[in-house]
């Protein structure tokens, strides 16, 4: 039978939150309910998505998750970034909820995808229906295959400190005056944003110096468009350091 339709139905603590959150990224609410048990249900264009709330649920321990395929990773993740500037004059780039930025997925058949970690503890994971070049394409250089590896840990199972310690190996390794310039800049914008997630602002920040001091040529610098503008909501998104 064709034009089935399959909507998630994802535990949260807080219907209400989640109402708010989703609000930001362009949904709309279609059904509520208090009684006799919390629910929402929630709409962006085609997209559902529906959410029970449960009393006691731990977002930390969550393990709620769905896979959305949408046309075009880079224009949603777009929307989505600018609705959380709107609101909160900033990216959420970590912490519960946040936003990751889209990269290619070796796991993936190297498809660039993007996830959104909701108040729920929910990962809903963004890829689009075919590649649509929404991120750099994947380097071959012993930093590229690093930064694959380490976006494997970081961004699909959700284990920063795994994939921290993939990108320190390889930069402990590599001659940075002589590595590719563009593999080099990924890997440190990607070892900034997992330092800020894991709750080091001034290890994050000593990473972003030193992307940035790198030199790039103008077809390099367009190529890391993506990335490069992950690290400035980054710098914004990071704690000042003034008390």
């Amino acid at each position: 039978m064709a034009n089935e339709v399959t909507i998630p139905l994802l535990p949260c603590v807080s219907i209400d939150e989640i109402a708010a959150f989703y609000g930001v990224l362009g949904f709309t609410t279609t059904y509520r309910q208090l009684r006799p048990n919390p629910y929402l249900a929630l709409r962006r264009e085609d997209l559902e998505l529906h959410f029970a709330g449960i009393p006691g649920f731990d977002p930390e321990q969550s393990y709620g998750s769905c896979v959305v395929r949408v046309p075009d990773t880079g224009v949603l993740h777009r929307a989505f970034a600018d609705g959380m500037r709107a609101a909160y004059g900033k990216v959420l780039v970590a912490g519960i909820p946040r936003m990751t930025t889209p990269r290619r997925r070796k796991n993936v058949d190297g498809l660039a995808g993007f996830s959104v970690v909701d108040p729920g503890g929910n990962w809903i994971r963004f890829f689009p229906a075919q590649d649509d070049s929404a991120a750099p394409p994947s380097s071959s250089s012993k930093l590229g295959v690093a930064l694959q590896n380490a976006v494997v840990q970081g961004d699909s199972r959700g284990d920063e400190r795994q994939a921290a310690l993939i990108l320190d190996g390889v930069l402990r390794r590599t001659d940075e005056a002589a590595a590719p310039a563009g593999d080099l800049v990924e890997v440190l914008l990607y070892r900034a944003e997992l330092a800020g997630r894991l709750g080091s602002p001034e290890q994050a920040r000593a990473f972003l110096d030193r992307a940035l001091a790198v030199p790039l040529d103008p077809a390099t610098r367009a190529r890391l468009a993506v990335p490069l503008t992950a690290a400035t909501d980054l710098t914004t998104a990071l704690p000042s350091d003034k008390p």
